[in-house]
């Protein structure tokens, strides 16, 4: 079988989206003193991680960082309760709240940590930042802030690898593979 495999980015060119994508983040928050970043997990919590250093390197405020699980959340599942997705318990109350992802595709994943910041406060804002946007969305939802936007089809998978969790920073799309019983 002849697997096609396409890079949509690699080091440099995602380390560049980064630092776009972070001066997009404060330019679009009222302060970036009132900018509280939140990582999806598992990659949109390294992705937050980093997009935190570069808004320290270009206003000299480091915003607070936190991460979700949004499994409790997913519209799939019983109705959470709790705020125990989250690693730390945020004032998000009069904040801007960035959820921070590493792809949206049909947007249940946002929808789902939408639901979780709710639980825990006001925002005056929620923004939503995804390295990549691969459209086809079940959902009305839409990132604010995009570092790149492709047309991948049902049958593609989008892959991201971080140095943080899988030794090299690089997207690609590839050839979905079907599981097969055999």
């Amino acid at each position: 079988m002849n697997e096609e495999r396409q890079i949509l980015l690699e080091k440099d060119e995602l380390n560049r989206t980064l630092a776009r994508m972070a001066h997009e983040l404060i330019e679009k928050a009222t302060s970036p003193d009132a900018l509280v970043l939140i990582g999806i997990r598992s990659r949109g919590v390294y992705l937050a991680r980093r997009m935190a250093k570069k808004i320290q390197e270009f206003s000299n405020v480091t915003p607070p960082v936190a991460s979700i699980d949004v499994t409790p959340y997913r519209d799939d599942r019983a109705a959470a309760t709790d705020t125990s997705g989250f690693d730390i318990q945020l004032a998000v109350d009069d904040k801007t709240v960035a959820l921070i992802d590493d792809v949206i595709f049909r947007g249940r994943t946002v929808r789902a940590a939408l639901d979780a910041v709710g639980r825990l406060g006001e925002p005056k804002r929620i923004l939503v930042a995804v390295l990549i946007d691969r459209g086809s969305r079940e959902l009305p939802i839409r990132a604010d802030i995009v570092g790149k936007n492709i047309d991948a089809g049902e049958d593609k998978r989008v892959n991201v690898m971080l140095e943080e969790s899988d030794g090299v920073d690089q997207v690609t799309i590839d050839q979905w593979r079907s599981r097969r019983v055999v």
